[in-house]
Parts: C-alpha cells; sequence; structure tokens
C-alpha cells in the first residue's frame, strides 16, 4: 500500500514538473517570436498612405472591410493602405497592430524589409 502512495505521488509531481517546463517553453517561444517581429516606429507607421473610403470608390480591391476590427468600412472611414500587398485597414486599427508587428495581419508580408525608405514614401505624396 505504501508503495501504490509513493508511486501515485511520484505521478502526481511528475506531471506537474511537465506543466511547468510546458509553461516555460511555450512563454520563451512567444518571447523569442516578438523579438523576431518588432513592430515598425510610429514615424513609419504614420508615413503610410492614408485614404477616405467611399462607396463605389472604384477600388479594385475586393475587401470592403477591417480585417483586424472585423468591421465593414463605411463612407468617410479613414483606411490605411499598405505598400506591396495593398491591403486595407482602418487606420486606429493597424496603427496600433503596427507599432506591435512588423507585418500585414491578412498575409504576413513583412513591411520592414521590403518598405520603400521613408523618404521615397514622403516625397511620393
Amino acid at each position: 500500500m505504501v508503495f501504490v502512495g509513493a508511486m501515485l505521488c511520484a505521478l502526481i509531481c511528475a506531471l506537474g514538473l511537465n506543466s511547468m517546463l510546458q509553461c516555460v517553453l511555450s512563454c520563451t517561444a512567444r518571447s523569442l517570436a516578438r523579438r523576431r517581429d518588432p513592430g515598425l516606429k510610429k514615424k513609419e507607421v504614420v508615413a503610410l498612405p492614408t485614404s477616405t473610403y467611399t462607396v463605389g470608390g472604384g477600388d479594385s480591391s475586393s475587401a470592403s472591410g477591417c480585417a483586424i476590427c472585423l468591421a465593414e468600412f463605411l463612407e468617410g472611414d479613414s483606411i490605411r493602405l499598405l505598400p506591396q500587398c495593398n491591403h486595407r485597414f482602418h487606420v486606429g486599427c493597424i496603427d496600433r497592430w503596427l507599432l506591435a508587428h512588423s507585418s500585414c495581419p491578412t498575409c504576413r508580408h513583412r513591411l520592414n524589409k521590403s518598405m520603400p525608405s521613408l523618404d521615397q514614401i514622403v516625397s511620393s505624396a
């Protein structure tokens, strides 16, 4: 009987240790992922082009809503167009995203690698 109790105690301790190790490894992996994909600088985010959404504005994009908040674009909404992939989002939604991540939330295209310099963006505006 004592042997069964000791084995049960050892099993519980092993399961607890396993859970703790999984938690530590998971937290470490998330931390490393955040360091690999740092957000853009505020001045880089603000330099990205914006426009005002108009219904039937001749935009070739089939997306009629923001993929971050999942709300439809309404007439007069400020939207930001990402270079290269041309995905559109509400300005407030994508600005918060880009300050924490350097990729498009829809296609994961890396913005900091392929983005033209700030001088090129500002001079073309």
